[in-house]
């Protein structure tokens, strides 16, 4: 039996592989032979920072070495289980596991511990048979065992934190998301350098309501893990949850370039890590008032996607299309918007095409067109008007207040408003860039200040910057309502303003002048 010690698998991983000190640090007694340590923990620290392709590519490497080595193949079935996005590849997973052994019991045969032997009969709830949502909730409940049965394995523990994040099909759950912080936590403590338990930790914590919990863990992850782009993305979780757009920026420049350095290196075309990280950043730039930098961005975005015309490439951009069009106001792109709706509209998921139906509106009602309104909410209703998906049916209720809006129904506005900020309120907290693209406390607070009912909408912004912290548009749209209110709030409001935008570009600046900053 060939299992080696703690002590050999730390010396190994220390002394030949540098991605102990660029992915992190963990250890994990195994009985794989020697020659295999090195890639299979390099994919084990990979995995737990969500570097799927890399971390598989790892795995098979380890299996190469060491044809009948248990925990490499367990490794490579679970790089095809992606929990916090709610997504599974149960057969791909099932092929990496027959690779193995053909059956459980031969798979079990195989492995030559009785913890490798748990390890695997995990992975027989994870893919075996029933419901999604019913394995995954199994799956938790067989990590916990396993995590019970080995206190010292903080491996065991971080995957168990993992899998309660997992079971939050219906959305943000605060119980289920502080039961996976409380596993997570007492990981980071043992391990400061652990990738898993920082990782998990943001992902629990990266809610306005509970981020400030998540700062010590974002400021740990990127120096723990480097090397992955995705590390260096998910502090930015906890930046945007607080309104820290320096920092989200940042970290989403430092991702970008990492993961645009990953897919060079294997031949592809930008990863989705990749796409997600100039998402993010271009929202960030646009909240810190950089205008000419998101436009730079954007275009990037659209050469990307010229190149690699797939559904992720188009998603990501068209999302930062919309946000640019809400956030600037800049109509001079707008030319964007008709060639992506031309081209493209048939492809575009239900989220994307509600996105870009929000902008067209905005548009129509700066231009004073409500025939134009009245065509897209008629082609939403007739596309969207039995959909599902909570957050597309608020931009549907947006669209339709603000019809109301330019048809100079007021009353029919403001109530249609109200709904839909009562509806995107019982919606579970989001993180990252908003959706719907205005959110809807703000955009109901924006239109009673229009309609010079500025003390009415005070208390809608007062929510939107708890929903949205440090919001540029919701600070802004406060800082007209106090002012023309005469509430006192107003000297706070524009001071924080000029923080968030003291490096801002000009057109920024001139509409913090206009608010009489």
């Amino acid at each position: 039996m060939r299992v080696l010690s703690l002590a050999l698998v730390t010396a190994l991983l220390l002394s030949v592989s540098p991605a102990a000190q660029t992915l992190g640090e963990t250890d994990f007694p195994n009985s794989g032979a020697p020659e295999a340590q090195e890639p299979f923990l390099r994919g084990l620290l990979l995995l737990h920072s969500f570097e799927y392709a890399d971390a598989r590519d790892a795995f098979q490497e380890a299996q190469r070495l060491d044809p009948d080595f248990a925990m490499a193949y367990w490794g490579e079935a679970l790089t095809h289980n992606h929990p916090i996005w709610m997504e599974q590849d149960r057969e791909a997973a099932r092929r990496a596991l027959r690779r193995l052994a053909p059956t459980a019991d031969e798979r079990l045969i195989k492995a030559e511990t009785d913890r490798e032997r748990d390890y695997l009969r995990t992975l027989e709830v994870l893919y075996g048979e029933g419901t999604k949502e019913d394995r995954d909730d199994r799956y938790a409940e067989a990590m916990a065992d396993l995590a019970a049965r080995y206190p010292g394995d903080l491996d065991a523990a971080a995957f168990y934190a993992l899998s309660i994040l997992g079971t939050a099909h219906e959305g943000r759950d605060f119980t289920t998301y502080m039961r996976a912080a409380a596993v997570a936590e007492e990981v980071f403590d043992r391990n400061p350098r652990h990738p898993g338990a920082a990782h998990y930790l943001i992902h629990s914590y990266d809610d306005p309501v509970h981020a400030p919990l998540g700062v010590r863990p974002a400021r740990a992850y990127a120096e723990i893990a480097p090397d992955a782009s995705h590390a260096l993305h998910m502090p930015s979780h906890i930046w945007v949850a607080l309104g820290r757009w320096d920092e989200a920026a940042t970290m989403n420049r430092r991702a970008f370039e990492a993961a645009g350095a990953a897919s060079t290196r294997r031949g592809e075309a930008l990863n989705g890590h990749g796409w997600h990280a100039l998402y993010w950043r271009h929202y960030a730039e646009l909240q810190r008032g950089h205008f000419l930098e998101a436009g730079q961005l954007l275009e990037m975005a659209a050469e990307r996607m010229a190149s690699d015309p797939s559904e992720r490439a188009a998603r990501h951009y068209h999302s930062m299309l919309t946000h640019h069009l809400i956030e600037t106001e800049d109509w001079e792109v707008a030319g964007d918007l008709d060639r992506a709706l031309e081209e493209h509209d048939a492809q575009l998921s239900l989220s994307t095409r509600a996105r870009l139906a929000s902008a067209e509106v905005f548009r129509a009602l700066r231009e004073g067109a409500p025939a134009e309104i009245a065509r897209i909410a008629e082609g939403l209703q007739d596309r969207f008007g039995r959909n599902e998906e909570p957050r597309v049916l608020v931009t549907l209720r947006q669209i339709e207040g603000l019809h109301a809006l330019a048809q100079g129904d007021e009353a029919e506005a403001i109530r249609r408003l109200t709904d839909a900020a009562n509806q995107e309120a019982a919606l579970p907290l989001e993180f990252g860039p908003p959706f719907p693209a205005k959110p809807s406390h703000e955009l109901l607070a924006d239109v009673l200040t229009g309609l010079g009912r500025s003390a009415e909408a005070l208390p809608y912004y007062e929510v939107a910057l708890q929903r949205t912290p440090r919001r540029a548009a919701a600070l802004l749209g406060f800082l007209r309502a106090a002012e023309a209110a005469g509430d006192d709030r107003a000297t706070g409001l524009r001071a924080e303003l000029q923080e968030v935008w003291r490096g801002a570009d000009p057109e920024a600046r001139a509409l913090l002048r206009s608010a009489g900053g």
